[in-house]
Formats: C-alpha cells, sequence, structure tokens
C-alpha cells in the first residue's frame, strides 16, 4: 500500500488531537484513503512544553522546514498570520496539500493562498476554520454550487454563545457569565477576539467568499461585540418574546439602495441580534454553533454541532486530510475556489433590517408624541413601544422613564439617522442600548 507522508504544524489542543487520532486509528484511515497515512514530524516551539495528549517525543521539532521536507500533506494548526503564511506558501509551492484550520489567516490572505493552490495544481483545505466540527465549508462550496444563496445567518463562535445563553437563563450580568465562561475553558483568559466579534468577523469573510463566489476580506465585514450587552437588555428580550445571539450575517442586497431593481451587492455583518424565540438560531445553547443558510433552490438549511474543542475540530480536520489523501491516491487537481462572481461588496447602511431601541426618557407630557414625530419625520415606522416608570429607583432621576421601541423594517442608515435625531431630544437622557433584530 502507498504512503502518504504528513507533516503536522501545531500541538495544541486541535493538533495533539489530530496526532492522537493519525496514530491511533492508522488502520482504518488507511482503509478508507487507500494508503497510509504516516506522521512524520510535528512542528512545535518548545519540543519539552507540557501536553494534554502523550505523543512519541521523536515526533517533536522545532526546524518546520525539517518537518515540511518531503511531505504529501502539510496540517497547519499553530494559527495567527505568520510564520503560518510563510510555511503554508512554501508547502503549497512544494507540491504538498494544504489542510488548516486558520480562520484569521484565510479572512486577511484567502484569495493569495487559493491562487497559490490553483498555480500549485494543490489542494487548500479548510474545513475547520469555521464553525469546529460543523460540515459547512463542503456543503456551501461543493453541493450547493449549482443554487443561489441569498443569506446565511450563523451563530459561529461559542464562547459568546455561551455568555449570551447563561445570561439569558440565569439573568447574570456579562462580567459573571463570562467568568463562567473563563473558568469552565469555553473562554481564554483574554476572551477579546471572542466577545468584540473579531473571531465570528473572520468566519464570516470566509463564508461569504465562499457562498457569494466572489473574495471578500476582513475589511469589507462590520462587525460588534457584546460587551456593551447587559441583564437588562437580556431580560427586555426575554419579555418581548426575543432571545439575543451574535449573528455573522451575510447577505445579497441591491448594490445602490435608491435602485432596488439595480446590480447585487453583498453585506456582511457581525452584530448581536434579537431573534424570535420561535427561529431555528434561538434554540442553539451554550457553546454549540449553528449555520442556517437560505438559497433559491434549495430553501432553508441549518448546519448545527460543536464548534469547538480539540476532539470535535480534530474531526473536521481528518474529514480533510482523507479527503485530501485520496484525491492525491486517485489522481485529479484539487478543487478551486470559485470566485469569478466579483459581486460588490456593500456597507452596514444598505442594510434592511429593524431596531430594538432602548431610551431613558422624562417622564412628562408629549414625550412620547415628541419621539414619534421624529419616527415619522425619517420614515421609520414603530412597531412596538413600552415604557417602564422609574421613581428614584436604581439610581435614575426621579421622574424618568425607560422606553424601549422595536422599529419595522427600513435602510439601516435611515434607523441610524432616526436614533440619532432622537438623542437630540432634550427629553431623552440616554440611549441606553440599540440591537438589530432578525429573523421576525
Amino acid at each position: 500500500m502507498e504512503t502518504l507522508r504528513v507533516a503536522l504544524l501545531g500541538a495544541g489542543n486541535v493538533g495533539a488531537q489530530v496526532a492522537r487520532i493519525l496514530l491511533e486509528d492508522a488502520d482504518a484511515l488507511a482503509a478508507r484513503v487507500g494508503a497510509r497515512l504516516e506522521l512524520t514530524g510535528i512542528a512545535v516551539r518548545d519540543v519539552d512544553a507540557p501536553r494534554t495528549v502523550d505523543l512519541p517525543r521523536e515526533l517533536y521539532a522545532t526546524d518546520a522546514d525539517a518537518v515540511l521536507a518531503g511531505a504529501d500533506i502539510v496540517v497547519e494548526l499553530i494559527g495567527g498570520i505568520e510564520p503560518a503564511r510563510t510555511l503554508i506558501l512554501r508547502a503549497l509551492a512544494a507540491g504538498a496539500t494544504v489542510v488548516t484550520g486558520n480562520k484569521a489567516l484565510l479572512a486577511e490572505h484567502g484569495p493569495e493562498l487559493y491562487a497559490a493552490a490553483e498555480d500549485a495544481g494543490v489542494q487548500l483545505a479548510y474545513e475547520a476554520a469555521v464553525a469546529g466540527a460543523i460540515p459547512i465549508i463542503r456543503p456551501v462550496r461543493d453541493n450547493l454550487a449549482g443554487d443561489n444563496i441569498t443569506r446565511v445567518l450563523g451563530i459561529v463562535n461559542g464562547t459568546t454563545n455561551y455568555i449570551l445563553d447563561a445570561m439569558d437563563a440565569t439573568g447574570a450580568s456579562f462580567a459573571d457569565a463570562l467568568a463562567d465562561a473563563q473558568r469552565l475553558g469555553y473562554a481564554e483568559a483574554d476572551p477579546t477576539a471572542d466577545v468584540e466579534g473579531l473571531d465570528a468577523a473572520a468566519k464570516a469573510t470566509i463564508l461569504a467568499s465562499l457562498a457569494f463566489h466572489t473574495s471578500f476580506d476582513r475589511a469589507h465585514v462590520w462587525s460588534e461585540g457584546i460587551t456593551a450587552i447587559t441583564a437588562e437588555d437580556v431580560a427586555a428580550a426575554r419579555e418581548a418574546g426575543y432571545v439575543i445571539k451574535l449573528l455573522a450575517i451575510c447577505e445579497a442586497v441591491p448594490a445602490d439602495p435608491q435602485a432596488p431593481d439595480g446590480d447585487r451587492g453583498v453585506a456582511v455583518r457581525v452584530h448581536p441580534t434579537l431573534l424570535p424565540r420561535d427561529h431555528a438560531l434561538a434554540s442553539v445553547r451554550g457553546a454549540y454553533n449553528a449555520v442556517y443558510v437560505e438559497a433559491e433552490y434549495a430553501g432553508s438549511l441549518m448546519f448545527y454541532g460543536a464548534g469547538a474543542g480539540g476532539v470535535p475540530t480534530a474531526s473536521a480536520v481528518l474529514g480533510d486530510i482523507v479527503s485530501a489523501a485520496r484525491r492525491r491516491v486517485l489522481g485529479g487537481p484539487g478543487v478551486t475556489e470559485s470566485v469569478a462572481a466579483s459581486v460588490t461588496p456593500v456597507g452596514l447602511e444598505a442594510v434592511v433590517t429593524s431596531y430594538a431601541i432602548g431610551l431613558r426618557v422624562a417622564d412628562a407630557p408629549g414625550v412620547l408624541a415628541a419621539i414619534a414625530a421624529v419616527f415619522g419625520d425619517h420614515g421609520v415606522s414603530i412597531e412596538t413601544m413600552r415604557q417602564t416608570t422609574h421613581a428614584d429607583e436604581g439610581g435614575d432621576e426621579a421622574g424618568d422613564a425607560e422606553l424601549r421601541i422595536v422599529t419595522h423594517r427600513a435602510l439601516d442608515a435611515a434607523l441610524r439617522r432616526t436614533v440619532d435625531a432622537v438623542g437630540r431630544l432634550d427629553a431623552v437622557h440616554e440611549v441606553t442600548s440599540i440591537l438589530r433584530v432578525e429573523g421576525a
């Protein structure tokens, strides 16, 4: 039986599990591939660093170039931009198939890497880069290649979903829910990339490129995190029949909002979102992920599963390894990226959505009428308005009231102008929150 040499870059939570499975399931994998997969080396920064998986020490090396030499398949799981980018380009140029889970690198340098793989006639596979164990890259790229995807909504960050779910279930504050996520290992000591929406934005970039056959980069994605979400926001959402989720949304919209029947564009955004509690994505609990795809012919599809973790993500990596290895055994070029559509990326202002707005206002005659008039002047209609009066409680000034307004759908630019105008009213003391509403 033919032997394919596999080089592994990185031995963190995912990399160590990939190495373990390659060694322990060698016979089963060989039967599926039609060739033996020989793990020839693991490039790490420190050979003697403590690790949770017991692997043969002789596999470790600090010289990444030596590990790459002669490899048929290179698995990159070190993360970050450099040296991952340089090592991947070097491996592709040498004719190796590359499997990676590096969403940040693909979001920043995806087109460069795809072109390098195509020039070399080899495969660049990255199922593990989005939503962990969930098979989403191949279904969007391959199974739906003949369809027209119109919208993708995804819960693609397990840390933020765990935090928001805990806030919804227990009434906890953001700080307490984050501390609990860190204690359980769902959040890093520095959770910035997760809670500020940066991780989800990188994944949204990849999904948009696949779904709309256009090269997007991170600069095209508008992103907002969850750090401003309060227990009061979550409670108000629950009372109104909603749940808050951090969503990555990629959707086809008119490139020119003033010419809705003209050319189509694509808007890509990440932000906290109010979803009706009966929406399919509203039921995604804990650290799980889900991606909801709307297509012209297939209709609505949902992909659900573990979005992170060493073993689940290793499953996605191994799927890519087996698929790529079979292609090398049977012959034929690697699957290239379809980016010929060149759809225009558009900004948030072209998105049609609705807002849920929190206001702290004076509890006085005429205030509600003045606010409604501003909405009317800007062509935005109010769907619901709820008022809670405070009598010097919780530190509020006596006589204040809290308003929660949900609008009908309108262009995001019009909604933003409306909120800005409302905030300038003398009777409005503070705009306490602005959340977008989807799926209604």
